[in-house]
């Protein structure tokens, strides 16, 4: 399969994606998905020698996405592709992508088998507010998030009749709470509860996590806010957006950085809202946002649609 064509000029940005179907020549009773990403100093040949290493197995791509920025000497891609594990094996596979990233410099090169590789450990960290918590959990729940969340953490001491305790009480997840106060976040015992994990969640939690927890726990983490900053800040900013008669509410998910809520963003979300709506449908719409975004998110973490990009972007395929 030649992919060489996608180059015209590295000096403006080239943005290229493909997908095909065909008749494979591969077992479908055998056929396994899996994704690869790449990032590397710009160079001629990079596509070809990725498109050769998935074909020399055997194995068939299905989608790609590749992204050169302007003046920039980067190559990002995302390739999807099927494979026969008996003609490919998972450790060979890793070896394979192993010598094209020491050929090419890579600064990533990240390979995952979905069927094959364990989903990613999460934490969910939480405050009082429950509707991003609760729609985790059912998505977790229903094989929608190809996730395994290993406990929730909150600052908010929720009853043993509440629907989150028990629904996690009937799926044997823990939930751990922690008093916090101004003087005391409980950073060290939230370290001690997630070192096992893949990357954490912070559905809704409103705490400040400090640059010297980031720096410990080293590893990614997401968070979900309304779009209603900056304009309305403080207690209540659906109320003071809804008293201002704003006609675009949104939410924003981005990673978690030392400055507040300036992180790279990973997806963000908008509706329109008119004078129809009053206070409850006002507030249920920017709670099914960040809902939904705060999904969005996860989801193309996990499925590695995400890249860091410069100081403080991304770049999401």
């Amino acid at each position: 399969m030649n992919l060489t064509r996608r180059r015209v000029s590295s000096r403006i940005p080239q943005v290229f994606g493909f997908g095909r179907s065909f008749k494979s020549s591969l077992d479908p009773s055998s056929i396994t998905h899996g994704v690869h990403v790449f990032q590397c100093p710009d160079s001629v040949g990079i596509v070809a020698k990725l498109s050769d290493c998935i074909a020399s197995r055997g194995g068939n791509i299905l989608g790609a996405d590749i992204f050169v920025p302007q003046n920039k000497n980067v190559f990002y891609s995302r390739s999807e592709f099927i494979f026969d594990p008996v003609k490919w094996p998972r450790v060979q596979m890793d070896e394979d992508f192993l010598r094209i990233s020491k050929m090419f410099d890579a600064t990533r090169s990240v390979v995952r088998v979905p069927k094959l590789d364990p989903k990613f450990k999460i934490a969910v960290i939480a405050s009082k507010q429950k509707h991003c918590l609760i729609d985790l959990l059912h998505s977790w729940q229903d094989g929608r998030l190809p996730v395994d969340i290993t406990r929730v953490i909150s600052n908010h001491d929720r009853g043993p009749d509440t629907h989150v305790i028990r629904f996690l009480e009937r799926n044997g997840i823990p939930y751990h709470y922690l008093h916090t106060t101004k003087e005391n976040k409980r950073e060290e015992e939230i370290l001690d509860l997630v070192q096992n994990t893949d990357f954490l969640v912070l559905a809704r939690y409103m705490q400040i996590l400090s640059g010297k927890f980031l720096q410990s726990y080293g590893k990614d983490i997401i968070n979900i806010h309304h779009g209603l900053l900056p304009s309305f800040k403080g207690g209540n900013p659906s109320k003071q957006a809804f008293d201002a008669g704003v006609k675009l509410i949104g939410a924003t998910s981005h990673f978690v950085t030392e400055e507040l809520d300036a992180g790279p963003i990973i997806e963000q979300m908008v509706e329109r809202v008119s004078h129809r709506d009053n206070i409850q449908s006002f507030v249920r719409k920017s709670e099914n946002l960040e809902k939904q975004c705060l999904a969005k998110a996860i989801k193309s973490y996990c499925e590695l649609r995400v890249f860091p990009y410069e100081e403080n972007k991304t770049v999401v395929f």
